[in-house]
């Protein structure tokens, strides 16, 4: 059984950009910090990267609920890096064939666009995009009704791990995105056809859009700290619930995926069903598990993200 890893880990596009109260700040940078150094400890020589997308890369013309990359080429939104990762593209295709006899079936890109979601982790681990070889793999967390469900994002985990039993390299599994969450990503539900074309049809943002939506998003956190705005406030016990289920023994997962879909988006907002990426990153880890080796939360509003991160090991031999 391969040697593996999972960590969770929420990202924010206003990180670097939206003031935070000081010792909030602080002490988030101290918990990557430590997320970092035992990371790099670790030396894990793969990555899965399991993370969601924000209209970047993926569109309703076209969306899977689940996609690898066999390339992926980060577009640099917000402050993340911009460039190419480094995908192992042999691995890619073998899993996503590896997935197809397990009846799961993924698509697969040969040019896929990723942003933040991706290239932020990847970005607090190593500092940039200059990783260990990656697995990419797509989850949808925004457009219904193709968002993924509980169960079935167990089950891809479990199948990951399955699969990654064969691989002998020690590998770390990172889930990103959520906790509690609901910034302004538009849906097909948005009076203006503009801004429902631009979410459908693939294209590139230009300078001064992508400029726009950064000051739209910021000053959606400074709102939402302040008390103000629209945003659905974030939801610190969902959180907590959310990372219980996942830091205990395999049946935690279980009982979370015994959860009603639609409260996920009525408790916690309509994007923390990117916290899935954690679930199918944990279930990846289908030896038996020790407690959390690290531990952190706090909501944070500026970034409009309950942030999270948990480490947790895999000591082998049956779960």
């Amino acid at each position: 059984m391969g040697e593996r890893a999972f960590l969770g880990m929420s990202h924010s596009p206003l990180m670097g950009l939206s003031p935070v109260p000081a010792q909030a700040g602080a002490e988030l940078q101290a918990a990557i910090a430590r997320v970092r150094d035992q990371v790099l400890a670790y030396a894990p020589e793969l990555v899965v990267l399991i993370a969601p997308d924000h209209y970047n890369g993926f569109f309703n013309r076209l969306m899977p609920p689940f996609c690898i990359g066999t390339q992926a080429r980060a577009v640099g939104d917000y402050l993340s890096p911009a460039g190419p990762l480094r995908v192992d593209a042999p691995l890619a295709l073998e899993m996503a064939d590896a997935l197809m006899d397990r009846g799961f079936d993924a698509a697969v890109s040969r040019r896929m666009e990723v942003d933040h979601g991706f290239a932020q982790p990847l970005q607090l681990l190593w500092g940039g995009l200059d990783t260990p070889p990656v697995v990419p793999v797509f989850v949808n967390a925004v457009a219904p009704p193709g968002i993924p469900r509980l169960f079935r994002c167990r089950d891809l985990g479990r199948a990951i791990g399955d699969f990654l039993d064969g691989v002998p390299r020690r590998t770390l599994l990172i889930g990103s995105g959520g906790l509690s969450h609901e910034p302004p990503v538009p849906t097909l539900d948005h009076p203006d056809p503009e801004v429902r074309e631009r979410i459908t049809v693939p294209r590139a943002a230009t300078p001064g859009e992508r400029e726009a939506k950064t000051r739209r998003v910021m000053a959606a956190g400074q709102a939402l700290a302040a008390g103000a705005g629209t945003l659905k406030p974030l939801a610190p016990d969902w959180d907590r619930r959310w990372m219980d289920a996942l830091a205990g023994p395999a049946g935690g997962l279980d009982a979370l995926c015994a959860w009603p879909e639609d409260a996920i988006a009525r408790e916690a907002g309509a994007s923390a069903h990117e916290s899935k990426t954690w679930l199918i990153a944990r279930a990846a880890l289908t030896g038996r598990v020790q407690e959390p080796v690290f531990r952190y939360y706090r909501a944070i509003p500026e970034y409009i993200a309950g942030f999270g991160l948990m480490l947790m090991t895999q000591q082998g031999g049956a779960g």
